[in-house]
């Protein structure tokens, strides 16, 4: 039998191994709720990786390096670009995946084309959008212009339908490569106004840009920045952008879609993150984007090089993306690609 110090005693350990039982439950439940608060406050917390899926100097690339750099300034971490040109886009997936998405510091910085036209080349493009890559922010806009030769005769879009209609078969176009956004540009108008142009497939912009000044092909579909200059020298007329809208650095080139409603095959940049990667890590890019754009030096730099700054939040990219993505898809079935 316990005498009463004996039992106060017991008493006194009960309570002790109680207190000492609640203060470790305490402390675990605040260890299993410390990874996402601590992960929130203090990402990220190392230098944040941008894979671009195409070699430096391209319109995905310059984009990437200019956002980079402003994140760089506001985040307190380096922002790298990594470029892993390959297989219109698979490599550069692949490259993300060993990146391990869930510690949510590798994204890719693309143009659409590796979701929307890919997966429909290339039967490695296994990945799908909003279940494999998931959107994180729509950078800018871009759009293209069809472009043509003086031989032609042809100065505004409209002289451009008169004549290819007038002579089926009669005229080429150059594009940057099979599949291109370029390309797919002109086979929707083809579709949409029932004409007849022949493609001629290049090698990149770098191929096509000299085709059409030095007259092998009669029209091409470009980038504003690399023929505004031979427009300026009448060695081409710019006749009309694949936009929705005017462009605000071209207000007097007319966009396709004023002939062609919801006509709008223009490109679009964005981030994107592999599934898995932690939604803060997506929400804290995504706000810090928004802010980047609207700085100064960049939208300065931006409009140079007729691009349009966004901004965009996941679920706005998202549909962006669906967009392009039924576009492409109807084009690219007009002009008869097939995966391989």
């Amino acid at each position: 039998m316990q005498t009463p110090e004996t039992q106060q005693s017991t008493q006194q350990e009960t309570i002790m191994q109680r207190r000492t039982l609640t203060a470790l439950v305490s402390t675990l439940v605040l260890a299993t709720a410390l990874p996402t608060s601590v992960l929130a406050q203090t990402y990220p917390s190392k230098p944040i990786k941008f894979i671009v899926p195409y070699a430096a100097g391209g319109l995905p690339d310059t984009v990437a390096r200019v956002v980079a750099q402003r994140l760089t300034e506001r985040l307190g971490q380096s922002v790298v670009v990594d470029n892993k040109p390959g297989g219109n886009g698979v490599v550069a997936y692949q490259a993300l995946l060993q990146s391990t998405p869930q510690d949510g510091h590798a994204f890719i910085v693309s143009d659409g084309s590796m979701l929307s036209i890919t997966p429909l080349l290339n039967k490695n493009a296994t990945y799908k959008a909003g279940v494999d890559i998931l959107p994180v922010s729509l950078i800018a806009r871009s759009p293209l212009f069809i472009v043509a030769h003086p031989k032609t005769g042809v100065n505004n879009f409209q002289d451009f339908l008169n004549l290819v209609k007038s002579k089926p078969g009669n005229f080429t176009y150059g594009s940057s490569g099979i599949g291109s956004t370029h390309h797919l540009t002109m086979e929707a108008l083809k579709a949409a106004m029932k004409i007849d142009v022949r493609h001629i497939p290049f090698r990149g912009s770098g191929q096509s840009t000299p085709a059409l000044v030095g007259g092998q092909v009669d029209f091409s579909v470009a980038a504003l920045p690399s023929m505004q200059g031979f427009a300026k020298n009448g060695q081409v007329s710019i006749l009309a952008s694949n936009a929705a809208t005017r462009s605000t650095q071209a207000p007097d080139i007319p966009a396709i879609a004023e002939t062609v409603p919801g006509f709008d095959f223009s490109v679009i940049i964005g981030v994107m993150a592999a599934a898995g990667t932690p939604a803060n890590a997506i929400q804290k890019i995504s706000q810090e984007i928004a802010e980047v754009v609207k700085h100064p030096e960049l939208v300065k730099t931006f409009q140079a090089a007729v691009i349009d700054p966004v901004g965009s939040d996941p679920r706005t990219y998202g549909l962006a993306i669906t967009k392009e993505n039924e576009a492409m898809a109807r084009a690219a079935k007009v002009a008869d690609l097939k995966a391989e």
